[in-house]
């Protein structure tokens, strides 16, 4: 009850911002990087683009292939600005997940869904290089279900490099 009054509360604010972009242009550009986003703990490779002003798409990928302690992450994002500076943008953001995760030899499957806000920022002469941070909820499951907060800096959350 509580989760599902939340994911409401951040989906309706995410239609009451409709502001107009000032900051970096980054539409159509493609951005690679790594993510460490994912709760089995795989650093990933991450790619984000910007479709129009208020819209961003982007996934990221993690793979361990290690006996013991592998598995393998994939997510797919979407970022909706709120608002921007000129080296800064400040955004929700929605993460769906499909995760696997083997520990001691046992395989368990399962989800994460994170809601969040966060901002990407460049440099000043830097404009090509974004770091991000977001804080919000997440919820996932491999061998249990765990709701939690979310606090990522810019090392967890995405660093890219825009083409």
């Amino acid at each position: 009850m509580f989760t599902k009054i939340i994911v409401r509360v951040i989906l309706l604010s995410l239609l009451c911002f409709t502001q107009v972009s000032q900051a970096f242009d980054k539409m159509h550009r493609l951005g690679l990087g790594m993510s460490n986003q994912l709760k089995n703990d795989f650093p990933a490779l991450s790619f984000k683009t910007q479709k129009n002003r208020s819209f961003a798409f982007g996934g990221l990928a993690g793979l361990s292939t290690d006996k013991n302690n592998g598995g393998h992450g994939v997510g797919l994002k979407v970022y909706r600005n709120i608002f921007d500076e000129p080296q800064l943008n400040f955004y929700f953001a929605g993460m769906g997940a499909l995760l696997s995760n083997k520990i001691n030899q046992t395989t368990y499957s399962g989800f994460q869904f994170d809601l969040s806000l966060g901002s990407e920022f460049h440099f000043t002469g830097l404009n090509s290089i974004g770091f991000s941070f977001e804080f919000g909820v997440s919820a996932s499951k491999t061998k249990e279900f765990v709701f939690q907060t979310l606090g990522n800096n810019f090392v967890v959350s995405a660093v890219h490099f825009y083409l």
